[in-house]
């Protein structure tokens, strides 16, 4: 029997364009993500580096780029918070079946921008939805690691096997479902957390 459920943020909640950011910087003449680009970006995730040093070194990596293209560019991945979603999200907590939480992969960019473009008020509405907020550069770990499962159940004495683990992306449900966790790989364009009591998850 699921007891908790916890949720991811990006194309579960808010959308993406996944490929925003990569077309921003080839735009800006940046036509390939390297390795140390991409050590630096999960650096940044779990939260290793400041976002100083994180434009810091994209700036020294490609000087003709202002740090304004850099975050506007960083940022091109975040589009609208649809109000089906945020209505979905408060009914559920409403009926106080579930210990609700979110887990995301977010970085401090992102949710600046996030509390910018949504306004604090909608901002902390949805937050307050949650029993806890997790964010990956807050709690120094991303997913797909394992240890960060480990953490959010151990934090919260949740079982695995009472709780829903909801992600965009196949490898983070895979390596939740290694600790325990039963999960739904939500697929973005064809199913939408709305749906959640039609599907047989719960």
């Amino acid at each position: 029997m699921i007891k908790n459920i916890i949720f991811d943020f990006g194309d579960i909640f808010i959308n993406l364009d996944k490929e925003g950011t990569y077309k921003a910087m080839a735009k800006l003449g940046v036509s390939a993500i390297t390795e140390d680009m991409i050590k630096v970006y999960h650096a940044y995730e779990k939260g290793q580096i400041s976002t100083s040093d994180f434009i810091n070194f994209y700036q020294l990596k490609f000087p003709n780029i202002s740090k304004e293209d850099l975050v506007a560019a960083w940022n091109c991945i975040l589009l609208d918070f649809p109000p089906k979603r945020l209505s979905f999200l408060k009914e559920l907590q409403k009926t106080n079946k579930y210990r609700l939480f979110l887990l995301s992969n977010t970085n401090d960019l992102h949710i600046s921008w996030i509390q910018e473009n949504w306004g604090m008020n909608l901002y902390n509405e949805f937050k307050n939805c949650f029993e806890q907020f997790y964010l990956s550069h807050q709690i120094h770990f991303r997913k797909p690691d394992k240890e960060i499962y480990e953490f959010v159940l151990q934090e919260n004495n949740l079982l695995a096997s009472e709780t829903l683990f909801i992600d965009d992306l196949k490898e983070n449900t895979d390596s939740a479902k290694k600790v325990g966790l039963k999960t739904w790989h939500l697929i973005p364009g064809l199913e939408d957390v709305t749906e959640l009591f039609n599907k047989n998850y719960l």
